[in-house]
């Protein structure tokens, strides 16, 4: 369970503010904002889909019986591409939603582009996950800084646009943009320098990929597993899919670069995008974090879904750290689960889909989430 956000009871906000929420959609804060904002509008600087869909569900319930709240989404990585500087009077990050210190310094200079003279930047976090590193940050962008709020180790903390600032800061970054924010930013991907990490590594050489196989690669990141198992099914056909759109857009990238024509890419949650589809070979290596938490909450939806997808005898993989238990789950919905490859820090584990009885009923609904 996320810690609860500070941000509804910090952030002050006009009826007609151009609020902008910075890669933390499924922040709380997004439908209390919702309530407060009546002829001003909401951009949803947001790369994670699941989070967007969450967002939009609860910008749908504050909808019922009101004026339809104005907001539109903007890919995260993207959105000096699409929109003009200096047009937010308040941007929001909870910290608790980036996946690492990159995404962070992004965020600051996403900010520091967009806010209008005057503007407001918000930023909750807590000590452990780096709140005060990134206030000296913001101090040394904006060239101010203060705490708001201080409750359980979590903190609010503000920065303002100042005019002469932002004329300092132009000298700096021609236009005022930011340098390495005027362009997507791969460097937010978690493969970026092209480094295969341990892993995936032993995932890849554990793997058996036959030639006609159809196969799915969860949660693909940069793509490196997806375009191995393209290299060998050369008669099959390899779809890869991600919850992040950097990742997507990244794997995007490495397919058309490899030449690949029998691979392609999708943003979707979990198999959200191809539920209805079936595949002899399904491969994943799942997250195990939320928002900073440890967690095997990912990986275990992922073998759910895993075995709902898979043809009779299509086989799962999947690779983690030692200390996660995923294999009582994985023996819950697969014949037989063993673990075929690692070292003393990671194991690689594979379940076999029972084969199907002529006659037989299909396969009970093994998930709900």
């Amino acid at each position: 369970m996320l810690r609860s956000s500070l941000l509804c009871d910090t952030v002050q906000l006009a009826i007609d503010d151009r609020l902008l929420i910075l890669n933390s959609a499924a922040d709380p804060f997004v439908g209390e904002a919702a309530q407060r904002i009546v002829t001003g509008e909401l951009l949803l600087a947001e790369d994670n889909i699941a989070a967007l869909h969450s967002a939009q569900t609860a910008l749908d319930r504050e909808n019922q019986g009101r004026r339809p709240i104005q907001w539109r989404h903007v890919p995260f990585h993207e959105y000096t591409l699409h929109e003009a500087p200096a047009t937010i009077d308040v941007a929001v990050m909870n910290m608790l939603y980036q996946p690492g210190n990159a995404w962070m310094h992004y965020a600051l200079e996403i900010a520091a582009y967009a806010l209008k003279p005057g503007g407001r930047l918000y930023v909750q976090g807590a000590k452990d996950r780096g709140v005060l590193s990134l206030a000296k940050r913001m101090q040394a962008l904006f060239g101010n800084v203060e705490t708001l709020e201080i409750h359980k180790g979590d903190r609010v903390v503000r920065s303002l646009q100042m005019a002469a600032w932002r004329a300092q800061t132009a000298a700096w970054h021609p236009q005022g943009v930011p340098l390495h924010v005027d362009a997507p930013t791969p460097s937010l991907t978690p493969f970026a320098e092209g480094k295969l990490d341990e892993g995936t590594r032993l995932l890849l050489e554990s793997l058996e990929v036959r030639v006609t196989d159809v196969a799915l690669d969860m949660g693909c990141g940069a793509g490196f597993i997806g375009c191995h198992m393209a290299r060998l099914a050369t008669k099959g056909q390899v779809t890869m899919v991600d919850a992040s759109l950097v990742a997507v857009d990244e794997a995007g990238h490495r397919v058309e670069q490899s030449g690949l024509t029998n691979a392609q890419v999708l943003s979707s949650d979990g198999t959200q995008a191809v539920s209805s589809q079936r595949f002899d070979l399904v491969v994943t290596n799942p997250p195990f974090h939320i928002g900073g938490i440890q967690t095997t909450e990912i990986g275990e939806r992922f073998i759910r879904e895993a075995a709902q997808v898979l043809r009779p005898r299509g086989r799962f993989y999947l690779v983690a750290n030692r200390f996660l238990k995923y294999e009582p789950t994985m023996r819950s919905v697969f014949k037989t689960v063993e673990e075929v490859g690692g070292d003393t820090r990671f194991k690689v584990l594979r379940g076999m889909r029972p084969e199907t009885r002529a006659g037989a009923s299909p396969a009970p609904t093994l998930y709900g989430i």
